[in-house]
């Protein structure tokens, strides 16, 4: 098949990521598969990385002369590759992919919400996804329910396709783990808590930071590390070691900014942690560390309780609970191994592998 991914989105984040990842695994199991992109962006470089075909194409502009010349660019692209599928990665630009359906282009429309804000249900957006769309792909369960209930779009059109992990790359790594905690200064004496992603409100590293200050300073769980495998984003890095020093943690909490080995970090670590307040819709640092065999805890947002078994989860913001369940998880050798029995069960389902075959399903449905 000929597929355009269209991720038209400015950071390398997860939406980005899960529309990246999935053309690279088109491209290897032999379709083609363009990606268009907005130029300078990490996403395009990063797509550009990674040996994809990216084409940068300005469809997050509001400007009425600029969309018109967007317009043209498309419509040239159409008949120059003649795609049989369109899978729109972001919401911008997805009503002048419709518009080309009525115009009389053949091509199958896909719109992948990897988005945690759920769209809006009024009349033209419902109209897009019940009747534009050929289908609507959804990472989580919580998503799902919207689309069928608020958004009224017909059952068959909506798909539920999580990411998948790619199990060569994410493995534990025992050289590894010696080397970075050797690195970090960790011994085997100490238990390394890892929160994984860039410096945000939303990733929770202020609650996590507190959480883990109770533990040390006021329960006695002297031997606790955090790992804090991320870098400075909407929250910068001096504002995160304020909030060390706040806590009087400086002793017990290392920050490894951007970092090229993280399979590695990750396998340094003894128990993962996802504290998010929202968003988690694809949850590509969860799957990262599960496939490393780490215990993941995690808030219940997004697609974490697709993932995770209740026992594992905690309401986002609630320190309270999240100390208890790090307190456990230190104390009792038998929950961590049975929250690896729960995750390998997850995992035995979200490979690479998987995700691709059940994106083709739905593609070659089309074809059908």
């Amino acid at each position: 098949m000929v597929i355009f991914q269209v991720v038209n989105v400015r950071w390398f984040n997860a939406t980005a990521w899960y529309g990246l990842y999935l053309s690279r695994l088109l491209q290897e199991a032999g379709h083609t598969v363009v990606v268009l992109t907005q130029a300078g962006t990490d996403t395009h470089a990063k797509a550009q990385e990674w040996g994809l075909d990216a084409r940068p194409v300005d469809l997050n502009s509001a400007n009425p002369l600029r969309l018109a010349t967007t317009l043209f660019r498309l419509v040239m692209l159409l008949r120059a590759e003649r795609p049989q599928v369109v899978n729109c990665h972001r919401g911008e630009g997805f009503f002048l992919w419709g518009l080309l359906k009525a115009l009389g282009f053949h091509f199958s429309l896909v719109r992948t919400r990897g988005d945690q804000r759920p769209p809006r249900a009024d009349f033209l957006n419902r109209w897009l996804h019940a009747h534009v769309a050929d289908a609507v792909v959804v990472t989580n369960s919580h998503m799902a329910r919207h689309f069928l209930k608020a958004m009224r779009t017909p059952e068959k059109k909506v798909w539920l396709i999580h990411g998948g992990v790619d199990r060569e790359r994410f493995r534990f790594d025992l050289a590894g783990r010696e080397r970075v905690r050797a690195e970090l200064g960790y011994t085997e004496r100490e238990t390394v808590l890892a929160l994984v992603g860039r410096f945000d409100q939303v990733k929770g590293q202020r609650e996590t930071l507190e959480a883990v200050a109770r533990l040390i300073h006021k329960l006695g769980y002297r031997k606790l590390r955090l790992l804090l495998l991320g870098f400075g984003s909407a929250t910068g890095q001096d504002e995160v070691e304020g909030w060390v020093r706040e806590f009087k943690l400086e002793r017990f909490v290392r920050i490894t900014g951007r970092r090229e080995d993280v399979a590695a970090c990750l396998s340094a670590a003894d128990i993962g942690i996802v504290s998010s307040l929202w968003s988690e819709t694809i949850a590509r640092a969860a799957l990262e560390i599960m496939a490393v065999e780490r215990p993941l805890l995690s808030s219940s947002v997004g697609v974490m309780p697709d993932l995770l078994p209740p026992e594992a989860l905690f309401e986002p913001g609630d320190v309270d609970a999240m100390t208890r369940f790090i307190a456990k998880a230190m104390d009792e050798p038998d929950y961590r191994k049975e929250l690896l029995r729960a995750q390998d069960l997850t995992l035995s389902q979200l490979s690479g592998r998987d995700f691709l075959q059940r994106t083709l399903t739905l593609y070659e449905g089309f074809m059908d």
